[in-house]
């Protein structure tokens, strides 16, 4: 009801929830974050309790990638970090996160305006949940692939301490504009380059080039073939790309349908001018390797084709890790399933969302979400980055984490709890470097399993 309630009840004071985080330094000095509280856990058994719901014949493969190097296994390990994360300093105050905001899981991708936008890509552990969590996995990240690429400790430190204080200073920065506009507010490509010396962009305009090529038409012509019909089916790359048994192929195709029934009308009367013409089990990324993965090729009556993805969906490790409190935001309903929860998540937390995501849940209880396979997604080569152009990139994946962040209705109470000085900043690093050093020592102890 509007009548009878005063005017502080009806509008939202932004000063006043700034003010309202500033007081909670008292009681939560930023010097509280420094603080690595060591956890006693067993970093082997909670994967191996992780891997009893991933495909078996995967499992290899999974620490094979995951053993390369302590940066490898950190980005396969988002469920450790959640579950050490419970037992950290925190504010209380809750927005929607990444849940996995590692500088792996920042990149290119394509607009529906078909621009490329630069921010979050990853989204399968999205959820309410503190946003310190996404800023220290964002940090150690930062530590752990500087240290892959060679850079001296001083280097490292500088470019984690520029990565929080530009988040700290970006989400300032956007909390300072209209709801509206932070909402409308996207790195697009111009953006992105511009933010690089010219002697680093030539390195970013080669990866946003090779992004623009990144389309169904690529997948479709360097993995798949004609088969006697005249149909493009997929040529078996094992364990990476492998067919199905018949079974299989027509449970994917009646979820595929399930599919239809969650995307927006103008998608759905799209793809009624294409039929699916194969399926194929994918194997992706590092955290994900041993979940249910597939690749379908459509084909319209003109010729042309489109290649989804369909990923499954699990519980979020923040979900499962988090404790909510009364600061928590609105939970979004997961009684469609975790392919809700990713889909719903992403499009809050990006500015220009895949038109393709959708989601389905089979009948025994499954969940999957679908997006484009590839649309002009583009992963930035850090091997290929020198000192400079890493800094700047970490910097500018801060400012993103902030925009993304800056969507929830907590934001402001964020900006005013970090306030304007860089004792925050320093805290996070320096909490960062010790998690790295523990992420050193169960890269060892995983190794040896």
């Amino acid at each position: 009801m509007l009548y009878g309630l005063t005017k502080s009840q009806i509008l939202p004071n932004a000063k006043d929830s700034r003010n309202n985080g500033k007081s909670v330094r008292d009681k939560i000095p930023f010097s509280a974050h420094a603080v690595f509280n060591p956890v006693n856990r067993d970093p082997v058994a909670i994967i191996d309790e992780q891997n009893k719901n991933r495909l078996p014949d995967l499992l290899a493969l999974r620490k094979e990638r995951m053993s390369i190097s302590p940066f490898t296994y950190y980005r396969g390990t988002a469920i450790i970090m959640a579950n050490d994360l419970a037992s950290q300093t925190v504010t209380g105050s809750q927005l929607v996160i990444c849940g996995d905001a590692h500088i792996g899981n920042f990149g290119l991708y394509a607009s529906p305006e078909r621009h490329l936008i630069f921010e979050l890509n990853d989204f399968d552990e999205a959820a309410p949940g503190p946003w310190e969590w996404d800023l220290k996995r964002l940090v150690t990240s930062i530590i752990l692939a500087g240290e892959d690429l060679g850079f001296n400790k001083d280097q490292i430190h500088d470019a984690a301490l520029q990565a929080s204080t530009y988040y700290r200073l970006g989400l300032r920065a956007i909390m300072n504009i209209t709801s509206l506009e932070r909402y409308f507010v996207s790195g697009d490509e111009k953006l992105f380059l511009d933010s690089f010396s010219k002697s680093s962009r030539m390195s970013f305009e080669k990866i946003t080039e090779k992004a623009k090529k990144r389309t169904s038409d690529q997948v479709i012509k360097k993995t798949t073939q004609a088969d006697q019909f005249g149909r493009r089916i997929f040529i078996e790359n094992p364990p990476v790309l492998t067919h199905l048994e018949p079974k299989m192929v027509l449970q994917v195709e009646k979820n595929y349908n399930h599919y239809l029934k969650s995307v927006r009308p103008d998608i759905k009367l799209l793809l009624s001018q294409h039929i699916l013409t194969d399926v194929a089990r994918r194997v992706v990324g590092v955290g994900s390797v041993g979940t249910q993965c597939f690749l379908l090729v459509l084909t319209c009556e003109d010729e042309s084709h489109l290649v989804l993805q369909i990923k499954q969906a699990n519980e979020s490790v923040i979900s499962r890790f988090n404790r909510p409190n009364f600061t928590t935001p609105d939970t979004l309903s997961t009684k469609h399933g975790h392919g809700y929860r990713v889909v719903s998540h992403q499009q809050i937390l990006q500015s220009a969302s895949d038109p393709f995501l959708g989601h389905f849940q089979t009948e025994n209880g499954l969940d999957f979400y679908v997006r484009q396979f590839r649309d002009m997604k583009g992963s930035i080569e850090l091997d290929t980055l020198n000192y400079d152009a890493f800094k700047q990139y970490v910097t500018d994946c801060g400012v993103v984490l902030a925009r993304a962040h800056a969507q929830s209705r907590n934001a402001n109470w964020v900006t005013g709890y970090l306030g304007s000085s860089d004792e925050f900043d320093h805290a996070i690093v320096k909490w960062c470097d010790a998690y790295a050093k523990q992420i050193h020592k169960d890269f060892e102890i995983y190794k040896k399993s």
